[in-house]
């Protein structure tokens, strides 16, 4: 196998082809199928199938509303993201893009903190698997679960990309499927058309409090819960660059993606809000969660047993997104000068340390999970709480400048185009502003917006030192 250091870094980052050595050495097996599952399974996670009943509690139907609104949200930083991807495929994605908008110093912001969110991710991920095998297996240690879920995604992650690939189509398949049929046997059942079972009708829509039992408090805390739930879309542009055809597969993926994510998302909390009620206890309770609550009233035989084993596949999936994330995104970072050499090595098209450290960041959130389970690693999830949001925001700025320049010097390359730009990337804007807002006035995320926004300031100002020095370095020469 033949070994190849880290690229150097380029001195003109604004230039059109500053992320494309960042993914010279990479393997390009990726097919349109792999990046096209990738795109729609990346956000249907256990946030989804468990998580969602959290915003369930506390909005009532109008749960329908909050993800309806945030899914927009996400289709236009979708669309900015896939605009940039097609110009310019870069394994660095968003951060690759943010350097190339505003400076060193964004990129690096935006990678370093995309990276800790994916790394801490997988060690959470893994937990939550070994949790559900270990109920299935009683006396086994979760230690040892993690343990073998982590080896096995570091050693597919280890090998050629297109085995990540091949994972991931599989583990995104089962998941599409599992959703589509919830969605047909659901609303089988809301017609009256599914035997053994009667159309509920608005009863659960507009009784127990009405649609907004909560008010517009409760709506809100939805909206918060239903935004964080779609994170996970930005992996497809990662793995664009990794694909035989980068600027027609991301293009094609963000295109078709964002229409059945929405029709996925929202349509499954309008089939869950109105077949149960709302402030059904089993819908919050995460040993069950919506999904398997409105399967039981359907009386449908091992639906808990298959709606588990639907979160286990989840979860294993995110963690080997994640781990396949996090290493691209250190080796762009370190491609471009910013971070340890060592992670930008390359051998069989793989950047094999970049994984390794990305896995083994994984391995001491789970000891922190049982060494400091009080403090450290409570503080660990509240500094990655907003991170996502922190990323989008720098898409937009970034596609903001951008897409003037691409215009100006090679409009040939807007393969994608933003909707109604500029209009709707301010709209974005506005948006996100707003939920930085929301989240201060919320007693539950104010604290984990603030931990995000110091670790935010710390890695901006470790970038600003960064980008200084390679100026003097340049000087220098």
């Amino acid at each position: 196998m033949s070994r190849t250091p880290a690229p150097a870094p380029a001195t003109d980052t604004t230039d059109s082809t500053a992320g494309a050595a960042d993914s010279a050495a990479l393997g390009h097996s990726l097919k349109p199928r792999h990046l096209s599952m990738i795109a729609l399974g990346g956000v249907i996670g256990a946030g989804l199938f468990v998580g969602s009943g959290e915003g369930i509690a506390a909005a009532g139907p109008s749960i329908v509303i909050a993800y309806a609104v945030s899914g927009l949200l996400v289709m236009l930083v979708m669309r900015m993201l896939g605009e940039m991807s097609a110009a310019n495929p870069a394994s660095g994605s968003f951060s690759v893009h943010a350097e190339r908008a505003l400076g060193p110093w964004a990129g690096f912001t935006a990678g370093w903190s995309f990276w800790v969110l994916l790394s801490v991710a997988v060690g959470l991920e893994g937990i939550g698997a070994a949790e559900i095998v270990s109920g299935w297996l009683p006396g086994t240690p979760e230690w040892a679960w993690v343990a073998l879920f982590m080896l096995v995604f570091c050693g597919t992650n280890l090998a050629a990309v297109k085995n990540f690939g091949e994972f991931e189509f599989w583990f995104a398949a089962l998941k599409v499927g599992a959703i589509a049929l919830f969605l047909v046997l659901g609303g089988l059942a809301i017609l009256g058309l599914l035997p053994g079972t009667e159309a509920p009708g608005t009863a659960n829509l507009t009784g127990e409090g009405g649609f907004l039992p909560n008010g517009s408090q409760g709506l809100v805390v939805g909206l918060l819960a239903s935004v964080f739930a779609y994170g996970g879309l930005e992996t497809v542009t990662i793995a664009a660059a990794e694909s035989e055809h980068p600027v027609q597969g991301v293009a094609k993926a963000v295109r078709t993606a964002m229409w059945r994510i929405a029709l996925f998302y929202i349509g499954s909390m309008a089939v869950i809000v109105t077949l149960v009620p709302w402030d059904d206890p089993d819908v919050a309770n995460p040993d069950k969660g919506p999904y398997v609550t409105a399967l039981n009233h359907l009386d449908i035989p091992g639906a808990g047993t298959v709606m588990q084993v639907v979160v286990l596949v989840a979860l294993l999936s995110a963690m080997n997104a994640n781990i396949y994330g996090a290493s691209r995104m250190a080796y762009s970072l370190v491609a471009r000068g910013q971070g340890p050499k060592v992670l930008g090595r390359v051998t069989g098209g793989v950047p094999r340390i970049a994984v390794l450290v990305s896995s083994v960041f994984g391995f001491v959130c789970v000891v922190l999970k049982y060494w400091r389970p009080d403090d450290v690693f409570p503080w660990l999830l509240k500094m990655i709480g907003a991170v996502i949001l922190v990323v989008w925001l720098f898409i937009a700025v970034s596609q903001l400048v951008l897409r003037r320049r691409t215009e100006r010097e090679a409009p040939e390359k807007l393969v994608v185009r933003m909707w109604l730009y500029p209009v709707l990337t301010w709209v974005a804007i506005a948006a996100m502003l707003g939920i930085f807002v929301l989240m201060l006035r919320e007693p539950g995320t104010r604290e984990q917006l603030l931990y995000t926004g110091g670790m935010t300031l710390a890695m901006a100002v470790c970038g600003v030192l960064v980008q200084k020095s390679r100026k003097r370095t340049q000087s220098a020469d």
